[in-house]
Order: C-alpha cells, then sequence, then structure tokens
C-alpha cells in the first residue's frame, strides 16, 4: 500500500518504512520553536524537569504576539527568554522579526518534507511548502526541546480537489473559506489533507501560505500542498539543499475525497463568530464597519499588502474608519518600503506596524472594543479573539475595498463616497472568580456532571487570549468558561470532583495551555467529549488531566447527574444506564500515571 504525504514525512522521521493511520511513531523535529508567550512556560517546564537543549542550533524562540513587549507580562516572558537564549545558545527571533512560522520558512529552517513544532496553533501552515508543521502545547514543545522528538498519532488523510475555474475577483482566502464553507469547523478534526486540482496548483507560495494556516479552523492537523517548480525552487534556495520531489504514492489510501466546487467563484466572506459561516460578500455587502485589519500569518505577505494598495488606488480610507496593517516579516517590511507600498498605505490614512501577528494578539494592532465591526484578513473571528466587537473574516482585497468605502463590500463595487459612520453602545467583559482547588486523579472515580450541549467550543471561550500572560495554574480557574455565552459563571458554580461532558471539537482553535489548566485549578475530575481539537488533546493528556471520548450530550444526563468513569476500560456509568466510552490508550495511561509528560 502506498504513502500519503504525511505518511511519508512521518515514516521518514521516526526511521519507519512506512506508517499507517492509528500508529503512534517517535518523531524526529527538524526545527523546534517557542512564542513569547509559550516560551516563559516551555523555560519553566524545562528547569522544573532539569532537562537541557537537545540541539540548540535548531531551537529558537521568535517574539510575534507582542513584538512590542507592551504589555508586562509579554515584557516579562519574553525577558525570561532572553535569558534563556544566552545561558542555553537558542537562538533568538526578537521583536522585530515578525511571525515565527513565517521567518522558518524565509531562513530555511523548513523544507519539503521536514518536521516543525511551535507553540503557534497554526505551525501547520507548512503544510504549504509540503513540510509537517504542528502546533504544540508547552510541555510537547519543552519535551521537542530536550529531546529533539515528540511522539505523534500518524493521522488519516483525506483528498481535498479544487474543481472548476474560480472567477477573476476570487483570491486564495476566497478559495479557503470556500472549504470552510464545505467542510465546516470540524471537517478535517484529526486529518491530515492533501488539495489537488488546478485551482490549488497554480497557487503561488502565498496563496498557498492562506489556504494551509486556516486548516486550524477545520480541525485538520495540516493542508499539504504537493511543491510545485516555484515553491520547490525557493526551498532550495533558502535552505540550501538539493531537494527530491515530494509527492504521494499513486496507490496512497485516503479516508476520504471531497470535492469543493470552485468554478466561477466570487468573493466570499466569514460573518462573525464562526470562520466556517461563510457567505458571499454580496449577501452582507452594504454593512457599516468601524475598522480593518490586513495582516496575520493567513494575509501578512508581500502579495498582499500589494493587492491591498492597488485597491485603494490612491484613496483615503472613509473617514472614521480606522485601516490597520501589519507585514508578516520583517523582510516582508523592508519590500514594502522599498516598492513604496508603506508609503501609499500611510497617504490613504493607515497605520502600518512593527511586523507579527498583529490582530491575533491580545493587545496589538488589530484588535477591536465593544460594538466594533471589524473586517479581518486573519484566520480567526471567535467571539472575543479580536477584542469585543465583531469580526468579518475576508481577503485582503475585499477588506482594503471596504475601508474605502466604508460599508462591506467587493473591490469592483466601491461606491464614489464613502458611507456615513454610524456609532454604537459598549459592552463591558464579566469576570468570575472561585477557589482554587486541587484533586487527586484515580483511574476510576465519581462525579457530578455539568451538560454543556455545545459543539466547537474554542480555547477562548474557554480561557479567553487576554489572559495569556497568566502562567500560575492557581490564577487560571476564576476565568474558565467567561467568554462561552451563558456558561459565564461557571467557575462560580464549579465545585471539586465535577466532570464536564461536552460536544464536538471541545478546544478547537490555539495551542494555550491554560485552557487544560484552568479546570484543574477548580478541581474538575475530567472532561468527556464526543471529540477534541488535536492539540487541546495532547495538552491534557500530556498535563495528566483526564480527558475521555463518548457521546454523553444525547444519553439524557442533567445538570447534577451522578455518574462513575473508568479510565482503563472507558465504561461511563450512572442509576439508569451506561455507555462505552473509548479508554485510555497505553501512552495516554503512561502519562496519566506518572503525573504528566515532563513529570519523572
Amino acid at each position: 500500500m502506498g504513502q500519503t504525504l504525511i505518511e511519508k514525512i512521518l515514516a521518514a522521521h521516526s526511521n519507519q518504512d512506512s506508517v499507517s493511520p492509528g500508529d503512534i511513531v517517535d518523531v524526529l523535529i527538524d526545527t523546534r520553536a517557542a512564542r513569547d508567550f509559550g516560551g516563559a512556560n516551555v523555560v519553566k517546564n524545562l528547569r522544573q524537569a532539569g532537562l537541557g537543549v537537545e540541539d540548540p542550533s535548531k531551537t529558537l524562540f521568535t517574539f510575534d504576539c507582542n513584538p512590542g513587549g507592551s504589555d508586562q507580562g509579554y515584557a516579562a516572558n519574553q525577558h525570561i527568554c532572553r535569558l534563556f537564549a544566552r545561558e542555553s545558545g537558542v537562538e533568538l527571533r526578537d521583536i522585530n522579526q515578525g511571525i515565527g512560522t513565517h521567518v522558518a520558512i524565509e531562513e530555511g529552517r523548513v523544507w519539503p518534507g521536514s518536521t516543525f513544532v511551535s507553540t503557534d496553533s497554526h505551525a501547520n501552515i507548512m503544510g504549504a511548502i509540503g513540510a509537517f508543521g504542528q502546533g504544540m502545547g508547552d510541555q510537547d514543545i519543552a519535551h521537542a526541546w530536550a529531546a529533539g522528538r515528540v511522539w505523534f498519532k500518524t493521522p488519516p488523510s483525506v483528498r481535498i480537489t479544487l474543481k472548476g475555474t474560480p472567477g477573476p475577483r476570487a483570491t486564495p482566502k476566497d478559495l479557503v473559506l470556500a472549504m470552510l464553507r464545505k467542510l465546516g469547523a470540524n471537517g478535517l478534526l484529526g486529518y491530515a489533507a492533501e488539495v489537488r486540482g488546478k485551482a490549488a496548483e497554480s497557487l503561488s507560495l502565498a496563496g498557498r501560505i492562506t489556504v494551509s494556516s486556516m486548516a486550524t479552523e477545520m480541525g485538520g492537523i495540516t493542508v499539504l500542498f504537493p511543491p510545485n517548480d516555484e515553491v520547490a525552487q525557493f526551498c532550495s534556495q533558502t535552505s540550501g539543499r538539493s531537494l527530491e520531489p515530494l509527492q504521494a504514492d499513486a496507490d496512497a489510501r485516503y479516508e476520504a475525497e471531497v470535492e469543493v466546487d470552485v468554478d466561477g467563484l466570487e468573493p466570499l466572506i466569514a460573518r462573525p463568530g464562526h470562520p466556517e459561516d461563510v457567505v458571499p460578500v454580496a449577501e452582507v455587502s452594504g454593512r457599516k464597519i468601524d475598522s480593518v485589519f490586513i495582516g496575520s500569518c493567513t494575509n501578512g505577505r508581500l502579495e498582499d499588502l500589494r493587492a491591498a494598495v492597488e485597491v485603494l488606488g490612491g484613496r483615503r480610507v472613509a473617514p472614521g474608519v480606522v485601516l490597520k496593517v501589519v507585514p508578516a516579516t520583517r523582510s516582508v517590511w523592508r519590500q514594502a518600503l522599498a516598492e513604496g507600498l508603506v508609503q501609499r498605505l500611510g497617504e490613504a490614512g493607515a497605520l502600518v506596524g512593527n511586523p507579527g501577528c498583529g490582530g491575533c494578539a491580545a493587545g496589538q494592532i488589530g484588535q477591536n472594543g465593544p460594538g466594533e465591526v471589524t473586517i479581518s484578513s486573519g484566520n480567526r473571528n471567535f467571539a472575543g479573539k479580536q477584542g469585543k466587537g465583531e469580526v468579518y473574516l475576508a481577503s485582503p482585497e475585499t477588506a482594503a475595498a471596504s475601508a474605502v468605502a466604508g460599508v462591506i463590500t467587493t473591490a469592483d463595487a466601491i461606491p464614489s463616497q464613502p458611507a456615513v459612520f454610524a456609532t454604537r453602545k459598549p459592552r463591558n467583559a464579566e469576570t468570575v472568580e472561585s477557589d482554587d482547588v486541587q484533586t487527586a486523579k484515580p483511574t476510576s472515580f465519581n462525579g457530578r456532571v455539568w451538560i454543556v450541549d455545545h459543539d466547537n467550543i474554542d480555547t477562548d471561550m474557554i480561557f479567553h487570549n487576554r489572559y495569556l500572560a497568566i502562567t500560575d495554574p492557581a490564577e487560571m480557574g476564576k476565568y474558565t468558561f467567561d467568554n462561552l455565552e451563558g456558561w459565564e459563571d461557571f467557575a462560580q458554580r464549579a465545585q471539586p470532583g465535577d466532570i464536564v461532558v461536552t460536544g464536538r471539537n471541545f478546544g478547537c482553535g490555539s495551542s494555550r495551555q491554560q485552557a487544560v489548566d484552568c479546570f484543574g485549578t477548580l478541581g474538575v475530575q475530567a472532561i468527556i467529549a464526543r471529540s477534541y481539537g488535536a492539540i487541546y488533546e495532547r495538552n491534557a493528556i500530556n498535563a495528566a488531566v483526564p480527558v475521555v471520548v463518548a457521546d454523553l450530550v444525547e444519553a439524557g444526563l442533567k445538570d447534577g447527574d451522578e455518574i462513575t468513569v473508568d479510565l482503563e476500560s472507558g465504561l461511563i456509568s450512572w442509576a439508569n444506564g451506561e455507555l462505552q466510552g473509548e479508554p485510555f490508550s497505553e501512552v495516554q495511561m503512561a502519562i496519566y500515571q506518572r503525573g504528566g509528560l515532563l513529570a519523572k
């Protein structure tokens, strides 16, 4: 049986002739990175476990979430990382370098067939060049730094074919939004996808980056492109390597074949709160906006800035509308400056920021306020992720056109006069507090359930990114679910020994460890979900937090009912019934019993 792209990469990095879906392999990681918000925890984990760095030349910090160090928490974390880099020889890309994944691509630290891990949940952007990239939690990254390897469960593969010829106004962002519309927030949950079709094959490196960067928003492990000549030549030059062609075998086995019809595709937009809630721009055109953000790992490349400037066409943004632009890297910023793009953006009324993540990180350029309506070229618009306002996701072209118009529109429908600005009333965020609690972790236990009957609960709903600088677990519990509508007071109501029962794709979104640790602070014994976001599940397993896979939401249980959970057998029972869940795997049980991945 032939091998898919992901299977070839994992086999080559685990000394295997071949691997199959479900195989757990020990994967050699070519490049291991940590960002400014996760890096301090990586350092803490290494020091607490008494571990060193296996190969500093393959290891680096990237400061991209808060390039200015403008928050005391971030500033402290960045300095912890700087000190550790000086002591250990680990490399550092400081506050002026830009998004770590993009820096790694530009510097040739990744190449087709290579492996890369980072505390960035969009590390799977490496699929754009046919590499395996994976976002992981702080413990995983600490282990990768210390051992040079991590365990990984080989995912099944699906093949996505983009069918047809997109319309002349369609962009790479519209292609990936069309994929999201088709697949939804969990349509690729646990899968590695390969993208084919003429529309995919013709994409530039920047276009492939746009598509691969949103694998996480579909629940995917990665979205991989077989490298075309342009990508192969670029990677050969940056890495200094003679690269072998990378293709899946003709007889490779795919779990599913998915066709996405892009014939005649028109500009698309994702409505606030859900990246998968995708409609034609025409369906929401005329909606008044307050601000526009162009940047992020999805659309912060030079090609994106050029496209935005072309749409602006020498015009200024609408009165009262704020346009914020953040290049992905320092090299993009410099080239944009050399080409006059920065000047033209400034003349249009835009704020051009230091290279970095921008609006996806709290306190950075691109965040919005309560009631603010924003069009963003980013990859996420979860409630509260980019601020307390409403965030629409669209291409840089649609974003620039809307900035000029003052309302949502496309590049070919900009009115002669901008729309009149409208004001909105802000809403105040609420926080809750609870006592800090610690509980034991037996292999069989009873507990009171909370039925959180939602699918796709993301990490910002569990533990919002405005608290990312918190590293003390004792301080985390009070913020649990305070961004999940209807559950803002969960931390006040929860008691030690409780069990959370929820739906599909729990913990989708970012790689933050706090979204796991906050439950431990409250004394929650276990989480039972129909499925989990891939990074979240790993974080919980590695932190020895029991996460059980079972479809318990429809079992007829009510909040407050008592259940018994057996981790070894997977059996869940209660007064009037029982249900068979997935038992702990050997790896999961071993990590659980010793108290965590890094525990001695």
